[in-house]
């Protein structure tokens, strides 16, 4: 009997696993590969941002690590459940959607409107569940988190398009109320 492997024939899995368990074991591994990569995407936005952004970039990128912070105190207390609404995930979603939102409407870029309807999608997600309690708990949970993969390399584009035009003009101008950009003077001899 070499291996791990229980059972005769093709139908053998590793460990002793049936074929169910297996399968399950499989899905928390990807699960698990998901949340490490999306993870490592947002530190790397979240870096880069606070590092080289303006103020539009750095408050969005403060929004989302109070976003994470949250997220990470509400599972120290509350199990994770998608079968009825997620009142936690709720309150933390409208806190960063009504966040953005502010950013978005005192920011002078456009990228900023687009971070804040990413954010308002998972309003959506709890809407949907309270109006529809047959809601499949994975379509719940796909609602919820899908649009954030959209946040952190919207995040580094925006980043990226600051320091292009701090580059090639010298001054970004990072919201409404502040003074337009200064012009360069030349000094002279």
């Amino acid at each position: 009997m070499p291996g791990n492997r229980v059972g005769h024939g093709r139908h053998a899995q590793p460990c002793g696993l049936s074929v169910i368990d297996w399968g399950a074991s499989a899905w928390s591994v990807i699960a698990m590969l998901r949340i490490a990569i999306f993870v490592t995407l947002l530190l790397a936005a979240l870096v880069y941002a606070l590092r080289k952004g303006g103020g539009p970039e750095k408050a969005v990128a403060a929004i989302l690590i109070a976003m994470a912070i949250a997220d990470q105190a509400l599972h120290l207390f509350v199990p994770v459940e998608f079968l009825t609404v997620d009142t936690g995930h709720l309150m933390i979603d409208l806190t960063a959607a009504i966040s953005t939102l502010a950013v978005a409407l005192t920011a002078y870029r456009f990228w900023p409107m687009i971070a804040a309807v990413l954010q308002c999608l998972p309003l959506l997600a709890h809407t949907t569940r309270a109006i529809d309690i047959t809601l499949h708990p994975v379509a719940y949970l796909t609602m919820q988190v899908a649009a954030s993969w959209l946040l952190p390399p919207l995040l580094v584009a925006a980043t990226w398009q600051h320091r292009r035009r701090l580059a090639s003009i010298g001054s970004d101008r990072s919201w409404l109320g502040s003074s337009p950009p200064s012009t360069r003077i030349e000094a002279t001899p």
